[in-house]
């Protein structure tokens, strides 16, 4: 009998967000503003302030040009300048082939087909060093030695691109790592600086125990996610910056439902339509006077109307939705075709909302009073450009953008399918696995297929929640509010960019399961991890076995995409992105 291999158990902090960060150095950071006024004894010994400082943050010296982060990519971390200054490239931006993108790496094909023969023949194999934490795992290397990319001509970069200077104190980056989002702008060094990298784990520790600081990062996020989000939008971005700031000053951030919503659905699930429909916030009801033009800026939201004693979904809807905008658009016109002033309330009974917006889970939503959208956008739009948002109704916005000139879709889903798809959140999937049961010959070719590229271990179970002939199976969907990133006290579960896909970081997992406790779907796994000789690693002191979670990810590093699809010889599996309802309508009516 093969001798089990015994390691120390895995802790929160035995990987340190970098290794340089000694006694002197975390004192000098405790110095700054804004940690020198934090009381430090509002955090726990067991998670001190200290701590957190030592172990979830890291002092990063860049050069001149240095890009900080880029636009578009996933954000586990936020900034803080201590020395120096950083500009930010406003929109519209740089072009991505001067953000120094590369493509995520993946298998030669002849590295592809060797898996079939040199995958080890034990399940869940890992080397004593990789089940063990190095002490590097958050980082690209150590922080004297970390690969940046730089601008070689800064200057002339600055001098042709809109930009916004920060300085010390100044903090940036919070709105991604805190919402699990990609960024909303590139950042460069405007020479030397020096900066302070807090990664969100530790961002949000602090954030919950010092009430100053909370309310300082989220004015941040509200003031930089509203004037992005707006300039982003087809029916705001030819508005002049005076008209954009006066609809910020007047908008207002609404938040609906529980930021931790996967708690609540794990609890409830089981229960009724009606009783769970009964907790789902109501934002607006059918038959309200539309006050306002909703922006959902995170989150999903259930469209339905009522049907008898009851409701029937009819769509819903997520990040860069409207809501609302039909009606107010009526009631404008209808008004100045009566000789009004445009205010939507002087002659007869004004157009009501036709449904009703619920909040799934939670959802931030912006607010724009009607008043701002009848007196700054819709006197700037055309005929056409009415008629068109007229029809919007809840449905994306970013679908306008010149798709088939403007024509939408039919993107009719069967009413059933519909609410199954909402009922289980599966509406969250930007790779949902769905199987056409009518279809499939459980040949298992996609569980083999999977099983091939990721070490004879398969990444999902081919059951799952069923409607009619269709079923979700049990594999990692890779969310657009992927929650199981929430808990991850050492940042293991993180996005992959520039494809967003959610990965695991094998190195900095250490087994204590929130994320597989976290994910509502149930698609996370704990794993027992084996030597090469099949002998399951063992912790040191309790000689229990090292556990390690596993997923889909969606065979990043194989040339050809998913395995699990390409394998169906029936083409009764399908990942589908749950954003474009016209892919999905045309794969369950072909």
């Amino acid at each position: 009998m093969v001798e089990a291999v015994t390691i120390e158990r895995p802790k929160r902090w035995d990987a340190r967000f970098s290794e340089d960060m000694n006694g002197t150095e975390v004192e000098r950071v405790l110095a700054l503003e804004p940690f020198c006024h934090m009381d430090r004894d509002r955090f726990p010994q067991t998670l001190s302030l200290t701590g957190i400082i030592a172990n979830d943050t890291r002092v990063v010296r860049y050069q001149d040009g240095d890009i900080v982060m880029r636009e578009g990519d996933y954000g586990n971390s936020a900034f803080l300048v201590i020395a120096g200054q950083v500009r930010v490239l406003l929109p519209p931006g740089l072009p991505e082939t001067m953000l120094g993108r590369a493509p995520s790496a993946r298998k030669s094909l002849f590295q592809a087909v060797a898996q079939l023969w040199r995958n080890p023949d034990y399940p869940e194999v890992r080397t004593a060093f990789s089940a063990a934490q190095d002490g590097g795992t958050a980082s690209r290397g150590d922080s004297a030695q970390q690969a940046r990319i730089f601008l070689q001509d800064v200057n002339a970069v600055f001098d042709k691109y809109r930009t916004a200077t920060l300085g010390p104190a100044d903090m940036f980056g919070e709105i991604a790592a805190l919402g699990r989002t990609q960024r909303t702008a590139t950042v460069i060094s405007d020479g030397p600086s020096e900066l302070l990298e807090i990664r969100w784990q530790g961002l949000r520790d602090i954030r919950r125990r010092v009430d100053d600081f909370r309310i300082h990062v989220d004015r941040l996020y509200r003031e930089r996610s509203l004037a992005s989000h707006l300039r982003a939008m087809p029916m705001f971005h030819h508005l002049g910056p005076d008209a954009i700031s006066r609809i910020v000053d007047e908008t207002l951030f609404e938040t609906y439902g529980d930021f931790d919503w996967h708690t609540r659905y794990r609890r409830h699930r089981d229960e009724s339509f009606g009783r769970r429909l009964a907790e789902e916030p109501v934002i607006v009801a059918e038959g309200d006077y539309s006050d306002g033009l909703l922006l959902v800026r995170a989150g999903f939201a259930r469209v339905s109307l009522a049907v008898n004693n009851g409701h029937r979904t009819i769509r819903y809807i997520g990040r860069g939705a409207v809501f609302g905008m039909a009606e107010i658009i009526q009631n404008w016109l209808g008004d100045k075709k009566n000789g009004g002033s445009g205010d939507g309330l002087e002659q007869g009974q004004p157009t009501t909302l036709r449904s009703t917006l619920r909040a799934l889970g939670y959802v931030d939503i912006l607010r724009v009073p009607t008043a701002m959208i009848e007196e700054l956008v819709l006197p700037t739009l055309s005929e056409q450009e009415l008629a068109l948002y007229g029809q919007l109704d809840g449905d994306e916005v970013e679908s306008l953008k010149g798709r088939d000139n403007g024509r939408r879709e039919n993107t009719t889903i069967d009413p059933g399918m519909l609410e199954f798809l909402v009922e289980h959140r599966f509406i969250n999937g930007t790779a949902t696995m769905l199987m056409d049961l009518d279809r499939c010959v459980r040949c298992d070719e996609c569980v083999l297929a999977c099983a091939r590229a990721h070490d004879n271990n398969p990444r999902f179970n081919r059951h799952g929640p069923r409607h009619d002939h269709y079923m979700v199976a049990n594999a990692c969907m890779h969310c657009v509010d992927p929650v199981c990133m929430i808990g991850c006290p050492t940042g293991a579960i993180h996005r992959a960019s520039p494809g967003g896909q959610v990965m695991i970081n094998d190195l900095t997992c250490i087994g204590c399961a929130t994320c597989a406790n976290s994910c509502p779907y149930d698609n996370i796994r704990m794993v027992e991890v084996r030597d090469g000789n099949g002998a399951f690693i063992r912790d040191t002191v309790t000689n229990a076995p090292i556990a390690k979670a596993a997923k889909c990810d969606l065979c990043l590093d194989q040339p050809g995409g998913p395995s699990c699809e390409r394998a169906c010889p029936r083409d009764a599996l399908k990942r589908v992105d749950m954003r474009d309802m016209t892919d999905l309508s045309r794969w369950l009516s072909r």
